[in-house]
């Protein structure tokens, strides 16, 4: 039993990581897309708005983040990953370590 809850465990911090690192990176194509003025009809840009603005934007509503009219939400976004990659996803993997 503690070698299925532990490889559980080890595969939930597996998944996490990888999804906290995929979503770091469309939080820098966002960034990158913002200075560059891309087309807004264009559908790549369109899924990146739409997965990136709900956390930016829950950013934006608590920390005042414009900074001389540079947006620093999406830097604030990949501390919080980073932080999560570093505290979250390392503890799950070593608590799955000490079960198995």
């Amino acid at each position: 039993m503690s070698i299925l809850l532990s490889n559980f465990i080890e595969g939930i911090a597996t998944v996490l990581r990888i999804g906290l690192t995929l979503y770091m990176y469309i939080i820098i194509a966002h960034a990158i897309l913002s200075w560059v003025n891309p087309d807004p009809y264009n559908p790549i840009v369109r899924l990146i708005n739409q997965i990136t603005e709900p956390v930016l934007f829950r950013i934006r509503k608590y920390i005042p983040t414009n900074l001389g009219g540079i947006d620093v939400a999406p830097l604030i976004a990949l501390l919080i990953i980073i932080f999560l990659q570093n505290f979250l996803v390392r503890t799950l993997f070593q608590i799955a370590r000490q079960m198995g």
